[in-house]
């Protein structure tokens, strides 16, 4: 079975050069508060899109983290390539602001059966080039906390897309799908997240997991809700491996620097 490296760099300032796996971001913001973080992964994205009312969180919260600037010149700054969704949530003057500095607005209006979370997904998926599908990673400011209907939706898109790299983000906290069809080595980028971590059976009961790495790790054990979940636990080192017979949910806490 081939092996998955996965990694937080996108957390660091700067991603180091040969690190792996070596990838190419894009970012999805949605209608919940923005992440202190959220201009680091807008710097390290090639492509920046709003799902929605995520365009308002974008207009009113980034200049927030900036307070010494103008907010004008934030949000000239910091304008996003797409604008996706029903259109329900955002409002006409953010609609108009950015549709007059070039923003892509696409209204899916007429599909009521995708979260808006979803027709950004597609739509990455469809824009990106074939060649760039392999090293392609997702990232999703705002995607936890909130409306517990709205979290779950979220975490059911990793599972709609399981063969893409799909990164779940809050201020405190993240989380991405381990397929089942890998075995998964975790580089813990113990600068910024951590040691606070788990690994959950949402998708299906586990009959065999296995890890390295964590303080109390598993050992063909077996998961399922009404059973043992692998919450709260935590990293002991700066590598994490994952085998599993199901797909897995990976989070762990991210630090408050």
């Amino acid at each position: 079975m081939d092996l998955m490296h996965h990694s937080s760099t996108f957390l660091l300032p700067t991603i180091p050069l040969h690190h792996r796996p070596s990838l190419t971001y894009a970012l999805v913001v949605l209608n919940q508060t923005l992440p202190r973080f959220a201009p680091l992964l807008w710097k390290h994205a090639q492509l920046r899109l709003c799902a929605d009312g995520g365009a308002n969180r974008v207009f009113d919260e980034m200049p927030l983290l900036f307070p010494e600037e103008d907010a004008s010149d934030v949000r000239l700054r910091y304008k996003p390539d797409v604008i996706n969704g029903d259109m329900d949530s955002i409002r006409k003057e953010v609609l108009d602001f950015y549709r007059s500095l070039g923003t892509k607005i696409i209204d899916k209006s007429h599909d009521q059966d995708t979260t808006d979370l979803h027709k950004c997904i597609t739509y990455i998926w469809d824009f990106a080039p074939d060649a760039n599908k392999s090293s392609l990673c997702i990232l999703v400011a705002g995607a936890l906390g909130g409306r517990y209907d709205h979290e779950m939706g979220n975490l059911n898109v990793l599972y709609c897309f399981s063969s893409l790299r799909i990164v779940l983000l809050s201020d405190d906290s993240l989380i991405y799908l381990l397929p089942r069809t890998h075995h998964h080595e975790i580089h813990i980028q113990t600068s910024v997240e951590g040691p606070h971590c788990g690994l959950i059976p949402i998708g299906a009961p586990s009959r065999s997991s296995t890890t390295t790495g964590l303080r109390w790790n598993l050992n063909n054990t077996e998961m399922r809700f009404g059973g043992l979940i692998s919450s709260s636990n935590i990293v002991v080192g700066e590598k994490v491996t994952v085998q599993s017979d199901t797909d897995l949910l990976w989070t762990i806490s991210i630090k408050k620097l």
